[in-house]
């Protein structure tokens, strides 16, 4: 059986895109990984061959984050997102303006709404799974959820059962939609 750490490189791209999801700052996302992979390195004597190495990543960045974040509770970064709005490009068409509408709306979600739909939404994980990479129970992480994709859609201004139009599978998965859609 081969050493797991080999296969820590091939997990790098989806925890950048998790830490992204919760941070909303790349800087940040690069640092929460790599306080991953230092943790995960130095505690694979806990890791339990044969089970989901990606899911085991994931708990530790996501511990990473929320124990850092309750560190720096008082700390108020970019408060109005004046530094945040400078950095945005505009959109040159639909699609992109249907992706940037998402984007500040998924911002606005809390970090464990946030969370629970890059799990099960843009990963593909099941209720059961995220929930025990979040330490909840399976009932909360649906309830989370449901939760987060009802403020997603409230964010957006969408009524009961409507689309987004011009938007990833990804994002469609996060809004609990198929990715197949009518035009």
């Amino acid at each position: 059986m081969s050493d797991p750490r080999d296969q820590l490189p091939d997990h790098i791209p989806a925890l950048r895109a998790f830490a992204v999801s919760l941070t909303r700052n790349m800087t940040e996302a690069d640092d929460l990984v790599q306080d991953t992979i230092l943790k995960a390195w130095s505690k694979f004597d806990r890791f339990t061959p044969g089970t989901d190495l990606r899911a085991w990543l994931f708990t530790i960045l996501r511990n990473t984050f929320f124990s850092a974040r309750r560190k720096t509770r008082r700390e108020v970064a970019d408060p109005d997102g004046i530094h945040a709005g400078g950095l945005f490009e505009a959109p040159a068409h639909d699609g992109r303006l249907a992706m940037g509408d998402f984007r500040r709306a998924f911002d606005q979600l809390s970090a464990e709404h946030r969370e629970v739909l890059i799990l099960v939404g843009a990963n593909g994980y099941s209720y059961e799974e995220a929930g025990e990479m979040m330490g909840v129970a399976t009932g909360t992480a649906k309830s989370r959820a449901n939760r987060a994709r009802a403020r997603l859609a409230e964010l957006l201004k969408l009524e009961a059962g409507e689309a987004m139009l011009e938007t990833s599978a990804a994002t469609l998965a996060v809004m609990g939609q198929s990715g197949h859609q009518a035009a």
